[in-house]
């Protein structure tokens, strides 16, 4: 593993971890039905869900844009290294386990900086025995050193995609944009970059609603215009994939999606908002629904 990370004293990973400040990584875990978190973690979710009782649609559909991408990437682009920089918490589909289905050499750099994550990340290194995954404790504010690092596992002689799925919104323009600009500097020619960010162009009233929730407790939340996010793309020489910018469940849908066993409403009426949401599918989602922008780009 890269900087040797699983090799971190228990102790000092413990002393990491501050279980009295929630995380976006652990608040996602939640709101993807997940158990890998805390109690602030699991009232910060709570507080979103009631500021947007459909927001879990957005995580949702944000992390099936991923399946779709990875796979498109894998399948028609023939791409067999990716750098998935913001990984989150291991979940079902992670992106190793997407592309060496389809490209069973296929290598995979995961990069995040919370404790917690680390603590679990022997689950992102499954590989199959004819690709590799690897895991770089770093944060996404620090490109040259996760290059670096990346560069023990990942060839960047050959092309790369560069996954950056819901990560850029909670870094502010001054650093957001260089920092992109450092990591595509870095990507050669046919490389992708994969990017979903929160926007208040679709449904701005339940959106900034969310945002206050996380703003209280801490966290920078950049909500960015469809124009905003496609700089990330413009201003770095990328040219854009069909269907451009776009809402993320109006990406390439596929009707694939994982969907959970249906429950019995009257068991569904024992559960509070967050214990309900593991059981929900994600189908019958509407435009009023989501707030996240996605889009897929190469580099000529």
């Amino acid at each position: 593993m890269s900087g040797d990370a699983l090799g971190q004293d228990p102790a000092e990973l413990r002393r990491r971890i501050d279980t009295t400040k929630a995380h976006p990584a652990r608040v996602y875990d939640v709101l993807l039905g997940g158990k890998d978190h805390y109690p602030v973690d699991r009232n910060a979710a709570a507080a979103a869900l009631a500021a947007n009782p459909r927001g879990y649609l957005d995580v949702r559909h944000n992390r099936d844009f991923l399946r779709r991408a990875v796979t498109a990437l894998a399948e028609e682009g023939g791409i067999r290294q990716f750098l998935d920089i913001g990984t989150g918490l291991p979940t079902q589909e992670n992106v190793h386990q997407i592309a060496q289905r389809i490209t069973p050499d296929a290598r995979v750099v995961y990069v995040d900086n919370d404790p917690v994550v680390l603590a679990h990340a022997r689950a992102l290194l499954t590989s199959g025995p004819e690709g590799r995954t690897d895991y770089i404790d770093a944060d996404l504010k620090e490109p040259k050193r996760i290059l670096e690092q990346a560069a023990e596992t990942l060839d960047f002689g050959q092309p790369v995609a560069l996954v950056l799925v819901a990560v850029l919104h909670f870094v502010e323009d001054a650093e957001a944009y260089p920092i992109v600009r450092a990591l595509v500097d870095a990507l050669p020619s046919g490389s992708r970059v994969v990017v979903s960010h929160l926007t208040e162009d679709l449904n701005a009233e339940n959106v900034r609603a969310v945002q206050r929730t996380y703003t209280e407790r801490g966290f920078t939340f950049v909500l960015r215009s469809r124009a905003e996010v496609e700089r990330f793309f413009t201003e770095n020489g990328l040219i854009l994939d069909e269907p451009g910018v776009v809402p993320a469940h109006h990406w390439r849908p596929d009707g694939n999606a994982p969907a959970p066993e249906p429950a019995d409403p009257a068991f569904l009426a024992t559960l509070d908002a967050i214990d309900k949401v593991r059981h929900l599918g994600i189908g019958d989602v509407t435009d009023a629904d989501i707030n996240v922008y996605v889009a897929t780009g190469v580099k000529p």
